[in-house]
């Protein structure tokens, strides 16, 4: 039952994160750069500084926290923090060429298989006396495996849908659509997001003793998003610069509507790490799942992503052939999502 419980807190933070691109759509009178680093404001600094909290047991502090771990792995964990944040970058530009369901497929699905595995082979080249290597359980790489099969049939998909609708009709569903650059981006973007459950791995420890286990890893959580922020915002303020957009902030009269729908945002989007650290409270009893969890989380991220780009018509005009190839590609994630624990 608890394994159930917490593989829908999954889902659930998975939904809201696939759900967190739609409310960008009603700011107004913005460039995407001072809109993004501004919801990145709420996603990566606020939203997980409080989260972190949760994390600090009655009597102490979020400073006696980090004070107390090992400071290479608080800096490892920010390091890894900053190359996702490149991840993140590349990830808006996905979307931008493929459209919400195509980008996120490629883009989290690349995050989900390479993330999983990259945590414990890194932590086992600096702790090789742990042998983090050994949570890469057969079980594990057989799930990722699968993911990786529906991520690709999903990207067969996209080919498909690209070949068979005239330019055109690409770029009325996405206006920038460019399967070719979209594609290499968006698996740039994915490997690079694999570095937040690098990040997740490096910080597994930074936590007190007597800290709720559902919470436990909130406070990576925001060392990551920090180490992410920076380099979202080095860029976001070098577009500022560059496209002469400072502007933007003093445009008052968008202001309240700008902010609020860049906190609902922010806020869709944290839930899904949120979600995830709640959800690997229920798991503990089950090794394999905790490790493929991160797994779990992109896998129906692109799912649910899917689901909305059928209702923003992204898929529209397309082939019975092609949305078969797209549910096949769909069925195969779901699957993956509990696989390994049946193994």
């Amino acid at each position: 039952m608890d394994i159930a419980i917490g593989l829908l807190i999954i889902a659930i933070g998975a939904f809201c994160q696939s759900s967190c691109y739609v409310p960008i759509n009603k700011i107004k009178d913005w460039s995407w750069e001072s809109y993004w680093i501004i919801q990145g404001v709420f996603a990566w600094l606020l939203l997980p500084f409080l989260g972190a909290l949760l994390a600090v047991p009655e009597g102490h502090s979020l400073f006696e926290l980090f004070a107390g771990a090992d400071a290479f792995n608080i800096w490892m964990t920010i390091l890894f923090g900053v190359l996702w944040g490149v991840g993140g970058l590349t990830f808006g530009l996905s979307m931008r060429y493929l459209g919400v369901a195509l980008g996120q497929s490629i883009a989290l699905g690349t995050c989900a298989g390479l993330g999983t595995v990259m945590g414990p082979i890194f932590l086992n080249f600096f702790f090789p006396e742990d042998d983090p290597l050994s949570q890469l359980t057969s079980s594990v790489l057989i799930g990722v495996a699968v993911t990786l099969i529906g991520i690709a049939i999903i990207g067969f998909a996209g080919s498909l849908k690209s070949a068979s609708l005239s330019e055109e009709e690409n770029k009325e569903a996405v206006k920038d659509f460019d399967f070719t650059k979209g594609l290499a981006i968006a698996l740039l973007a994915g490997f690079m997001s694999g570095c937040f459950n690098v990040g997740l791995a490096f910080g597994e420890d930074i936590k007190l003793p007597d800290s709720n286990p559902m919470f436990a890893t909130l406070p990576a959580t925001l060392l990551v998003t920090l180490g992410g922020f920076v380099t979202n915002a080095v860029y976001c303020f070098y577009q500022n610069h560059v496209n002469g957009t400072w502007g933007d902030y003093k445009k008052k009269s968008v202001w309240t509507n700008n902010l609020i729908f860049c906190l609902i945002a922010g806020a869709l989007w944290y839930s899904q790490f949120f979600g995830l650290s709640l959800g690997k409270g229920f798991l503990t009893e089950s090794p394999v799942l905790m490790t493929f969890a991160f797994c779990i989380l992109m896998a129906l991220n692109v799912t649910f992503s899917n689901v909305w780009g059928i209702i923003l018509d992204e898929w529209k005009g397309c082939s019975k052939k092609t949305i078969t190839v797209l549910v096949i590609g769909l069925l195969i994630l779901i699957i993956s999502t509990f696989l390994p624990q049946l193994l």
